[in-house]
């Protein structure tokens, strides 16, 4: 059974003995791509003890400074929610979105991110993911260790392996992060072209939104590309219309 191509990604992970548990839970699940994006402290030797025999995988991880770094190449993403709703995103079942991770990676790179142990993943971390995954538990205490988090998406990815799936329609991969920052700078650039404002009283939504519905949209490259040429032909039409006297 060969390895797939996904990436856990643990962004500003604060204490290594989680990411040694976790890069335990990777080994025993068959998963081989460690992001750390910003560790506290790594490498470090409660790491290597916590990794328990997943010493390679540790020495193997890439250690980032920044979310984007860790998702270069990246299509299709997801992120780890505790809640059980998100406003404006996609949430799903984390049997339900390993399923459909592992359908992804079949046509290019995918990732899962895990958020700090104090604080998880902040909203903009939250708006690169284009599916919220969230693990199922008690009300009364539904936070996870990260580690155990990673050992269940990790079991479920496993498990997912073992299950007929269809391939993901489509035969291109997704944009990935640099590819969309491209796309939402060229939108931004032409709304303020045209005038087109957030007419909302705090003024800041509506970049946030634009952004939002178009993760769910799941472009691939060539989408993108053509979104991009309709902004372009809507600035030489703009610029030619303003050359011709009134």
């Amino acid at each position: 059974m060969d390895s797939p191509d996904i990436r856990i990604v643990l962004v500003e992970p604060s204490h290594p003995g989680n990411i040694g548990a976790a890069a335990r839970a990777m080994k025993n699940m068959r998963l081989e791509q460690l992001f750390l994006v910003s560790p506290r402290q790594f490498p470090h030797s409660e790491a290597i003890a916590r990794a328990s025999g997943a010493d390679d995988l540790l020495e193997r991880a890439r250690v980032v400074d920044t979310l984007p770094e860790a998702l270069v190449g990246c299509g299709f993403i997801v992120a780890t929610t505790s809640r059980e709703r998100e406003q404006y995103f996609r949430v799903a079942d984390v049997r339900d979105g390993a399923e459909r991770v592992l359908r992804e990676s079949a046509r290019g790179p995918t990732a899962v991110l895990f958020g700090s142990e104090r604080a998880g993943l902040t909203n903009e971390q939250l708006e690169t993911a284009h599916l919220l995954i969230r693990i199922p538990a008690s009300d009364a205490y539904p936070s996870l260790n990260l580690a155990m988090a990673v050992q269940i998406v990790a079991y479920e990815l496993f498990r997912a392996r073992g299950v007929s799936i269809d391939p993901a329609p489509g035969a291109g991969p997704l944009a990935d992060p640099q590819d969309m920052q491209r796309l939402y700078a060229h939108l931004a650039q032409v709304l303020e072209e045209i005038d087109f404002r957030d007419r909302t009283q705090s003024g800041t939504h509506l970049m946030a939104r634009i952004r939002r519905f178009l993760q769910r949209a799941e472009l691939d490259r060539n989408e993108v590309n053509i979104l991009r040429g309709i902004l372009t032909a809507v600035q030489r039409r703009r610029r030619h219309a303003g050359k011709v006297a009134p």
